[in-house]
Formats: structure tokens, sequence, C-alpha cells
């Protein structure tokens, strides 16, 4: 008999029972595996995810070290580089890159605001950080600072808010040294938490902007630094190549003001300059440089500049003096001859001005002008001081050179005089010519007249330089007129200097010798210098300049050197004549008491002898 099997054994309910048991098992497993097969994609879409992040943030960290490389002195591109890739990555809506000064906040960079934002914080910065904005908190804290929920912050600005359309904003500083110099800010539209890795992401991007500032910070100095070493290399080579010609021109001041000047104008970023000295309440023009002709025609001669000007304040100040721009002066609008006429005809705006002074003494001026509306700056006026003082030294050294040229000259002179008075005893005629030869040169005259004196009547007894019409007319004249310069001598036995003969009294009232003088000797400027013995006048020195040009008081002295040496050749002449006649008076006695002895019975023979001795020494 065929056993049964199990299954077939059991009860209908209890294989149903089994079976949905079997069904739940399965499901069970099924359901299992499935879930494992989920989780496991959740977790590798979460690493792609974090891998594409991590990877777009290396991208964007690179793209922004490649800004902060090319644009060395380029914020602008940094920050709009880095605030662009803090939005997207952040998953923000908008963003803004703030600098602190120390005392002022400024925003320098937009990203995606709308415009009646930016509209809106344009009209609130810059200004102090303060809490009612994130970015002053941040730099108030040097911290992170992050509002959930704006609209809900009591403090917070609620137009910015409501412009922005913004639900929260997380701000980050931008440090140096500990200290903030900036912030980021980014915001979103909706309500809630930035993330942690948003947040570090922002640091790094804060991080980025701090090295791309401190970064120009630095080589703005190395610039400035490299500027500073250029400007000072370029002045202590024009100062160089003015003391180089100060050197190589002694005594010639015209090349060493024009290298003065060209210099100035070029290092100073000037159009042209002018060098003026002073003469008495007024400035010459000494030189000039680029001056446009209409305006160097004008300033030629001695100028009496406006109290406006900056010559005339420099001149009372005797300190540094500019004018940004000639044409908002007063005195400008009001017509000022001067002022109008420096705008006009030199066409210039900006003009600076410093004293050339000598132991506390001003003794000129340099200006530089510029021809737009630009203030010198402090260094440029230093510089322009600088080569003012270097002026002032080249006049200094041209003044003891020429006073040791003009000594020598006249030690010169006195001992070619000495040797002509030496090498011809009893001869006034060489001496007078080389005395009136040295004096017309040395003293830049024309043309000298020796005269001597007897009496009433003055008669000329050497000529030098003169036209031979005047000479012979000067000659002539014995008794010159009241006026004369020698008759004046006559009367004070005092130098007599007159500066312009044409302006003189004498010719005036048409005195014929000071006539003949002014218009047919053409002389203006005249010096006559009296030759004393023991104050007897027996003489006089007189020279004659043919242009209004004053003699200084080393002509003068010069002058009255070789007056007093005339007379001494003169007294020497009389003594040496005196002499001879002495000695020949000796000899002939002499000579007679030798022919007494010789003829001592012969009365007929020293007869002979005496007379003829008598005839030889005594006058006729």
């Amino acid at each position: 008999m065929r056993r049964r099997s199990r299954a077939s054994s059991e009860p209908t309910k209890v294989r149903r029972r089994k079976a949905q048991m079997r069904k739940r098992r399965d499901a069970s497993k099924s359901v299992r595996h499935h879930s494992s097969g989920t989780a496991s994609e959740t977790e590798l879409a979460q690493s792609i995810r974090e891998r594409d992040e991590a990877q777009q943030q290396q991208a964007a960290t690179a793209e922004v070290l490649k800004v902060i490389s090319r644009s060395t002195f380029d914020l602008q591109t940094v920050f709009k580089t880095i605030i662009a890739n803090a939005v997207r990555l952040c998953h923000a809506h908008m963003g803004a890159v703030h600098l602190f000064d120390g005392k002022l906040v400024d925003i320098v960079a937009f990203h995606n605001f709308p415009p009646e934002a930016v509209k809106v914080l344009q009209s609130m910065y810059p200004r102090p950080p303060q809490p009612d904005q994130a970015s002053g908190r941040a730099i108030l804290t040097g911290k992170v600072a992050e509002i959930e929920d704006m609209l809900g912050d009591p403090q917070y600005t609620r137009k910015v808010t409501v412009a922005g359309q913004w639900g929260s904003i997380l701000a980050v500083p931008m440090l140096r040294d500990g200290a903030p110099i900036g912030a980021i800010v980014i915001t979103r539209n909706e309500v809630g938490r930035f993330a942690d890795r948003h947040v570090e992401l922002l640091k790094t991007f804060a991080d980025q902007a701090g090295i791309a500032i401190e970064n120009t910070r630095l080589l703005n100095e190395l610039r400035q630094r490299t500027d500073d070493l250029s400007e000072s290399l370029e002045r202590q080579t024009a100062t160089s190549k003015v003391l180089e010609v100060i050197s190589s021109s002694p005594g010639d001041l015209k090349p060493v003001f024009e290298a003065i000047l060209a210099n100035a104008v070029r290092l100073c970023g000037a159009k042209f300059g002018n060098l003026y000295l002073r003469e008495g309440d007024g400035f010459r023009a000494a030189a000039m440089h680029n001056a446009p002709p209409a305006y160097a025609e004008q300033r030629a001669g001695v100028l009496q500049p406006s109290p406006h000007s900056t010559l005339w304040q420099v001149a009372q100040s005797k300190q540094p003096a500019q004018t940004a721009d000639m044409t908002k002066l007063q005195a400008y609008v009001e017509g000022d001859p001067w002022i109008v006429s420096t705008v006009s005809l030199g066409g210039h705006r900006s003009v600076l001005s410093v004293p050339m002074l000598h132991e506390g003494e001003l003794i000129g001026i340099i200006t530089i002008f510029r021809q737009e509306a630009a203030a010198f700056a402090n260094k440029q006026i230093e510089l322009l001081t600088n080569f003012a003082r270097q002026a002032v030294i080249a006049i200094e050294n041209a003044r003891l050179l020429n006073e040791l040229r003009e000594s020598l000259q006249q030690q010169t002179a006195t001992s070619e005089v000495l040797s002509v008075i030496s090498s011809s005893p009893g001869e006034l005629e060489p001496v007078f010519q080389a005395m009136l030869a040295k004096a017309v040169r040395i003293c830049e005259a024309k043309f000298g007249f020796m005269y001597r004196h007897d009496s009433d009547t003055w008669e000329v007894t050497a000529v030098h330089g003169a036209a031979p019409v005047y000479a012979k007319y000067a000659q002539g004249v014995k008794q010159p007129g009241p006026k004369t310069v020698v008759a004046r001598i006559a009367r004070t036995k005092q130098i007599v200097h007159i500066a312009d003969l044409a302006a003189s009294q004498g010719y005036a009232e048409r005195d014929p010798l000071v006539v003949k003088a002014v218009e047919v000797g053409g002389v203006r400027t005249l010096m006559g210098v009296p030759m004393l013995k023991e104050d007897e006048l027996i003489g006089a020195i007189v020279i004659y300049r043919q242009e209004v040009r004053p003699f200084t008081e080393k002509h003068i002295a010069l002058v009255e050197n070789f007056a007093a040496q005339a007379v001494i050749a003169i007294e020497n002449t009389r003594l040496l004549n005196e002499l001879r006649e002495s000695l020949q008076q000796q000899t002939a006695t002499a000579d007679v008491l030798k022919v007494i002895s010789r003829s001592t019975f012969d009365l007929k023979s020293v007869l002979h002898d005496l007379t003829a001795d008598q005839r030889g020494v005594l006058p006729r």
C-alpha cells in the first residue's frame, strides 16, 4: 500500500497558512532587497553631488586665483569674479563685496542685484559699519554674521530687505592680520540657514579677496617705491647735470639758468618756466624756458608784479606760492591786467613760484606754469625749491669768481701801469695812455679822456677809444661850461657819476660840450674822478658808456686808484725833472772848478769855459 505524502496528509487550512507565510517571507526578502538597493542609490547620488560641488569649488577657486594673478592692480575684476562664483556655488540669489578703510564701509561690487536694491544701497554708502547691515556686523565683530529671517530681525534695515526681496543673508569678514578690511555678503529670497559647507566656502572666497587686496597693496607699495626710486634717480641726475653746467660755466649764469629751468619744467610736469632776478623793488627775467613768444615779449624788462600774483606773494612771504587755476581768481574775473595777460598770452592755468634766498634775503624767484588746471604736488614744490637753491649757489659762485677776476684784473692793470711808469721815467703820455686803456676795458666803457687842470683851464692830455670828431672838439674846449662833468669836479673835488647825460640839466640847457658829448660822442653814462695832490686839483679821469648803465662801486674804486697813480706819476716826473736839473747844475759847477784848477793863471780860459757852461745850464 503506497504511503501518502506529508503534505497531502496535512489539512488544507494548514497548507494554505504555510503558503501565506512563505509568501510573506518571500515578500519580506524582496522588500529588504529593494530597500537596500534604494539606499545605495541615494548614497551614490549624494557622493556624486558632493564630488561635483567639490569640483565646482576647485574650478571656481582656480578661476579666482587665475584672475588674481592676471589682474595685478585690477581689484574690480577680482571682486566681480569672486562674488559671481560665491552666489552660484552657495545657491544664493545675489551678493556684494564691501571694503572697509578703518572708518567707512563702501560697496565695490554687486552681483545680480535688482536695480531698486542697488539704488537704495548706493544712497546709503559709504558709511560707518553698523549692526543694521550684515556687512556692518561682520566688520564690527570680525566674525560670520548670518540672519535666517531678515524681515524678522528688528535691527536690520527694512527698506533694503524689501527692495532686494531678501529672506536670509550671510556675511563673512575679510581680514588682514586679524583686522577687518571688508566683507563678502550673499543673500537668498528664502528664509532659512545657509549650509555649513556654504559658510566655509564663503570664508574661502573672503580669504581669496583678502589675498588679492593685500597683493595689490604690496604691489602698489612696490610700484610706489619703484616710482620714488626712479623719481629720486631722475632728480639726482638732473641735479648732477645742473651742477655739471655750473662747474663747466664758471661765472656764466645764462647756461646754468637755462639748465635749471629745463629740468624743473620737465620733472614737475610743467609747460614753461621763468627765472627772475630782483632789481630794486621789481624783477627782471634773467632766463625763460619754452615760454610763448608773446608772453616772453610782454615780460621783458623790469617788472612790477600784481599783488594777486604768486610772484608778489613770494616776494612778501619768502615762501613758495601756487595757484591751481588762474581763471578762478577774483582778480581774473575783475580784469587785473597782470593776471589776465598771464592767462591770455601764456595760455596757462596753474602756476608755482619759489623764492631764491641768500642769507635770508630774496635775490630772485623761479616760476613754472601749466596750461591745465592742476595743482603742483608737495614733491614738485620741494624739487623746485632745490633748483632755486642751486641757482643761488651758481649766482654766489659767479659773484665770487667775478670778484676774483676783477681783483686780478685790477691788480694786473695796476702792475702794468706801474711797469709803464717805471719804464718811462719822466714821460707822462705813455702812462696816461696805459691808464686810460685799462680803465676803459675793465670798467666796460666805450672811451675815456685824461684831463690836466690849471687854474680855470682844462686840457685833454690823453684820449683812448673816442671818435676823432668828438675827441678833436673836446680837446679844443679849455674852459667847459658849469654843467659839464669837469666843471662839477672843479667845484666839488668829488667823483661825478651821471647815469644818463641825455637826461641831465647840462643837456637840457644845451651846454655845447654836453650836447656834443651826447649827439656826437653818443655818451649816455659817464664817470669823472678827480686827480688830487694834497687836496689840490691837478686833473681828472673821465670814462664814458654809450648806453644807460651806471658804473659799479668797484669800477669807481678802480678809476680812483688809477687817478692816484696818475698823480704819483705826475709828481715823480716833476721830482725827476728837478733832479735832472739839479744834477746838470752840479755837473756844470764841477766842470768850472776843474778848468779853474787846470788853468791857474789863464783867466781868459776860465771865463770862456764858465760862460759856455752858463749858456748850457741857464735858460736863455
